[in-house]
């Protein structure tokens, strides 16, 4: 059985859930703060008196998603793990060779997902202390641009804190850039470190398990709607391990004949996914490849008409509808919930026409906030 980083993205979930409710709890929270007195002509100077408390409750809810952010990390990290070694003995036993017994033999996962959790709790870590200086900020700001608004004319001091309220919660929690210099809020941050740590586990423990069954060759499947990093690599045979580099090498059939077959080598896995093979979202698998036995890909088979660029214009539209749904969330005032509201219908409606059009699935977990995506 063939192994991806969607075989675990599920996981992954549990994890960005915990993070998305929390930054609806602080839009909450934030909402619940601004609009008490707000009436009053001693606003202003009220909400910075209770600054404290709310720094209190933020730090609250921080601690209580430090917790539980580890125990779910450590969950989806040792059951994606689980599943990649699954999926090795699946895929031998399939193909009945000597070697699915040696896949069999249980090997010792806990340093391996010990190891990995701790590398996602660590890049995850600064997302929480980023939480409370963010939410403080907002307040802040909140609070001097609505004391100023009634000053210069332009605005109610309820219409400048529903605006500055409501940016805040259409972006989320934000500053939080990749390796490769892209912006991401933090619910989105989370997620994508976690799809990549749980899809890494996967396909480590599937190597593992290979390894212990001494195959050394994989090979990657050819998937609909690649994008340009995955594409060089699809149908391609890699090693294992190994610094790579095209080449041929001779390998000898696992037959009764025991001829020699020569394999054309495109470079190893490692170097795969460092080029960007199995990046977050990634729908190319890998499999043991055995020579004089495994079938090379052939074409695509029920693809979608979509192209990679349709794909990302759909995730695109879904940030659209959560961002508009946590405008709703922390709106101020009744007729700005369903301004935020109808928004989240028309964004929805271009989903709609869009996998009309290109056959892409429509996920409609991705659009939803505090909840899968």
């Amino acid at each position: 059985m063939a192994i991806s980083p969607a075989t675990a993205e599920d996981l992954a979930r549990a994890v960005a859930m915990l993070y998305e409710q929390a930054e609806l709890t602080l839009i909450d929270r934030l909402r619940e703060a601004l609009a008490a007195g707000i009436d009053s002509p001693r606003w202003a100077d009220l909400k910075l008196a209770a600054l404290g408390d709310l720094q209190a409750a933020i730090t609250e809810v921080i601690a209580a998603l430090e917790t539980d952010a580890s125990g779910a990390i450590h969950q989806a990290v040792s059951e994606a793990y689980d599943r990649g070694q699954q999926a090795a003995v699946a895929e031998l036993g399939a193909v009945a060779t000597g070697q699915a017994a040696a896949a069999a033999v249980a090997l010792p996962s806990a340093p391996a997902v010990d190891r990995l959790a701790a590398a996602l709790v660590s890049e995850t870590g600064p997302v929480h202390l980023r939480i409370l200086r963010a939410t403080l900020d907002t307040y802040r700001t909140v609070i001097a641009e609505a004391s100023a608004a009634p000053l210069l004319g332009a605005q109610t001091r309820r219409q400048a804190a529903a605006r500055a309220l409501a940016s805040f919660a259409a972006r989320g929690v934000t500053g939080f850039v990749d390796r490769r210099g892209r912006a991401w809020n933090m619910a989105s941050y989370v997620e994508m470190a976690t799809r990549s740590a749980v899809g890494r586990a996967a396909i480590e423990a599937h190597s593992d398990r290979l390894s212990a069954a001494g195959i050394e060759l994989v090979m990657v499947s050819d998937a609909p709607e690649e994008c340009p990093r995955c594409k060089p690599w699809e149908g391609k045979v890699l090693t294992r391990g190994g610094a790579g580099g095209a080449r041929t090498i001779e390998v000898e059939h696992a037959t009764e004949d025991g001829r020699m077959v020569k394999v054309r080598v495109a470079g190893s896995l490692p170097e795969a996914r460092s080029a960007g093979l199995f990046h977050p979202n990634c729908r190319h698998d890998v499999r043991a490849f055995l020579p004089g036995m495994t079938r090379r890909p052939g074409p695509k088979e029920q693809r979608s008409r979509a192209t990679y660029e349709q794909s990302q214009k759909q995730r695109y539209l879904e940030r659209q509808v959560r961002a508009w749904k946590r405008k709703a969330a922390g709106a101020l005032e009744e007729g700005e919930r369903k301004r935020a509201t109808a928004h989240v219908r028309a964004y929805q409606a271009r989903i709609r026409e869009l996998v009309a059009e290109t056959g892409l699935p429509r996920k409609s977990h991705r659009e939803q906030t505090g909840g899968a995506r």
